[in-house]
Protein backbone atom coordinates (compact mmCIF):
# COMPACT_ATOMS: atom_id res chain seq x y z
CA UNK A 1 0.00 0.00 0.00
CA UNK A 2 0.91 3.32 -1.11
CA UNK A 3 -0.56 5.80 1.48
CA UNK A 4 -0.20 9.09 0.09
CA UNK A 5 -2.61 11.06 2.87
CA UNK A 6 -4.30 10.23 6.25
CA UNK A 7 -6.45 11.77 8.56
CA UNK A 8 -8.77 10.91 11.57
CA UNK A 9 -12.33 11.55 11.12
CA UNK A 10 -14.73 12.51 13.79
CA UNK A 11 -18.39 12.74 14.01
CA UNK A 12 -19.33 14.96 16.83
CA UNK A 13 -22.38 14.97 18.58
CA UNK A 14 -22.09 18.72 18.42
CA UNK A 15 -19.56 19.82 15.46
CA UNK A 16 -19.92 23.44 15.94
CA UNK A 17 -18.45 22.96 19.92
CA UNK A 18 -16.20 20.37 18.55
CA UNK A 19 -14.78 22.54 15.68
CA UNK A 20 -14.11 25.30 18.31
CA UNK A 21 -12.38 23.22 20.67
CA UNK A 22 -9.60 21.56 18.35
CA UNK A 23 -9.31 25.13 16.63
CA UNK A 24 -9.66 27.97 19.57
CA UNK A 25 -8.79 25.75 22.86
CA UNK A 26 -6.50 22.91 21.30
CA UNK A 27 -5.27 25.25 18.58
CA UNK A 28 -4.94 23.36 15.99
CA UNK A 29 -4.32 25.49 12.32
CA UNK A 30 -7.28 24.94 9.59
CA UNK A 31 -6.35 23.22 6.45
CA UNK A 32 -9.35 23.15 4.71
CA UNK A 33 -13.21 23.80 5.61
CA UNK A 34 -16.00 22.60 3.06
CA UNK A 35 -19.78 21.96 2.71
CA UNK A 36 -22.21 24.54 3.91
CA UNK A 37 -21.65 27.74 5.26
CA UNK A 38 -23.37 26.95 8.72
CA UNK A 39 -22.26 23.65 9.59
CA UNK A 40 -18.52 23.11 7.99
CA UNK A 41 -16.97 19.84 7.55
CA UNK A 42 -13.10 21.47 8.65
CA UNK A 43 -10.08 19.95 8.26
CA UNK A 44 -7.30 20.41 10.82
CA UNK A 45 -2.97 19.91 10.79
CA UNK A 46 -2.73 17.24 13.35
CA UNK A 47 1.40 17.35 12.61
CA UNK A 48 2.30 14.63 9.82
CA UNK A 49 -2.01 14.03 9.58
CA UNK A 50 -4.99 15.57 9.69
CA UNK A 51 -7.89 15.31 11.78
CA UNK A 52 -11.59 15.90 10.37
CA UNK A 53 -14.25 17.04 12.49
CA UNK A 54 -17.31 16.38 10.21
CA UNK A 55 -21.33 15.20 10.16
CA UNK A 56 -23.00 14.55 13.81
CA UNK A 57 -22.55 11.37 15.43
CA UNK A 58 -24.93 10.35 18.42
CA UNK A 59 -22.56 7.90 20.43
CA UNK A 60 -19.48 9.80 21.14
CA UNK A 61 -16.06 7.96 21.17
CA UNK A 62 -14.99 4.53 22.33
CA UNK A 63 -13.24 4.36 25.13
CA UNK A 64 -10.80 2.92 23.30
CA UNK A 65 -10.11 5.52 21.10
CA UNK A 66 -7.41 7.94 22.07
CA UNK A 67 -6.04 10.76 19.95
CA UNK A 68 -1.89 10.59 20.51
CA UNK A 69 -0.56 13.93 19.50
CA UNK A 70 3.47 14.90 20.63
CA UNK A 71 4.26 18.62 21.27
CA UNK A 72 7.74 20.38 22.09
CA UNK A 73 6.78 20.95 26.26
CA UNK A 74 3.67 18.74 27.56
CA UNK A 75 4.01 20.78 30.82
CA UNK A 76 3.43 24.15 29.27
CA UNK A 77 0.36 22.55 26.61
CA UNK A 78 -1.32 21.32 29.79
CA UNK A 79 -1.25 24.59 31.66
CA UNK A 80 -2.63 26.17 28.47
CA UNK A 81 -5.14 24.51 28.23
CA UNK A 82 -5.94 23.81 32.03
CA UNK A 83 -6.37 27.82 31.83
CA UNK A 84 -8.55 27.80 28.40
CA UNK A 85 -10.78 25.55 30.49
CA UNK A 86 -10.32 22.32 28.60
CA UNK A 87 -10.73 19.02 30.73
CA UNK A 88 -8.28 17.37 31.95
CA UNK A 89 -8.27 14.10 32.74
CA UNK A 90 -4.73 13.46 34.22
CA UNK A 91 -1.83 15.55 34.90
CA UNK A 92 1.69 15.09 33.20
CA UNK A 93 4.05 12.71 34.36
CA UNK A 94 6.96 10.71 33.38
CA UNK A 95 5.58 7.18 31.79
CA UNK A 96 7.63 4.15 32.58
CA UNK A 97 8.73 3.92 29.04
CA UNK A 98 10.42 7.23 29.22
CA UNK A 99 7.97 9.68 27.56
CA UNK A 100 5.87 12.68 29.56
CA UNK A 101 1.72 12.25 28.82
CA UNK A 102 -0.31 14.35 29.70
CA UNK A 103 -4.33 13.16 28.82
CA UNK A 104 -7.09 16.01 28.60
CA UNK A 105 -10.59 14.85 26.03
CA UNK A 106 -12.68 16.96 23.63
CA UNK A 107 -16.08 18.00 24.23
CA UNK A 108 -17.55 14.60 23.12
CA UNK A 109 -14.87 12.67 25.81
CA UNK A 110 -12.35 11.47 23.60
CA UNK A 111 -8.72 11.20 25.29
CA UNK A 112 -6.04 13.44 23.93
CA UNK A 113 -2.59 12.14 25.05
CA UNK A 114 -0.30 14.77 25.36
CA UNK A 115 3.27 13.27 24.58
CA UNK A 116 6.94 15.12 25.14
CA UNK A 117 9.79 13.43 24.02
CA UNK A 118 12.37 14.18 26.47
CA UNK A 119 16.18 15.04 24.81
CA UNK A 120 17.47 11.55 26.20
CA UNK A 121 15.29 9.60 24.92
CA UNK A 122 15.65 6.68 22.42
CA UNK A 123 13.27 7.91 20.38
CA UNK A 124 15.27 11.22 19.76
CA UNK A 125 19.14 9.12 19.04
CA UNK A 126 20.25 7.55 16.30
CA UNK A 127 21.07 3.92 18.24
CA UNK A 128 21.80 2.07 14.84
CA UNK A 129 25.56 2.72 15.27
CA UNK A 130 25.53 1.44 18.86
Amino acid sequence: MDVLASRLLLRPRDPARTRAFYRDVLGLAVAREFGPADDPGTVFHAGGGFLEVSGRGSTGPSPDTVLWLQVRDVRAEHARLAAAGATVRREPRVEPWGLVEAWVEDPDGLRIVLVEVPADHPLRRDVRAL
